[in-house]
């Protein structure tokens, strides 16, 4: 973990770069710092992935009007603070990134994150770990 979700409607692809969000997400992501110049988010756990819905219905449906939703779930244990700008900074580089889409339609937007506080089981295996961890 990290791992950041996007979910959209299929009818802003011919007007948007989806691979270039994911990337610049995840940069946004790897270049966050906590109050001590630490990394938020370990390079060899972040994760952006994008899905166009195959079925959807947005609003009244009187328009071909898109959507795309942001989840960032992570692991627990970072302050308010580092969460709340790893948001605004993630929305920042949305916002930016959609701005010529908001020119041709009518689009929403959410961004969400989600803490794993609770989590009843968290099985990992992966062998990126140790490319970014040699100190």
């Amino acid at each position: 973990m990290p791992h950041l979700v996007i979910l959209y409607t299929p009818n802003i692809e011919a007007e948007t770069d989806m691979p270039a969000l994911c990337r610049a997400l995840a940069d946004t992501m790897l270049a966050q710092r906590d109050e001590n110049a630490k990394p938020v988010f370990p390079t060899g756990g972040t994760r952006v992935l994008a899905y166009p819905a195959a079925h959807y219905a947005v609003a009244d449906g009187r328009a071909d009007y898109a959507f795309v939703y942001l989840n960032l779930r992570m692991a627990s244990g970072r302050s308010e603070a580092v969460k709340k700008k790893a948001g605004d900074d993630l929305l920042a580089v949305v916002r930016t990134h959609f701005e010529p889409v908001f020119t041709q339609r009518h689009i929403g937007i959410t961004l969400q994150i989600d803490e794993a506080p609770g989590q009843v089981y968290d099985g990992k295996h992966s062998n990126l770990h140790p490319l970014f961890n040699k100190s």
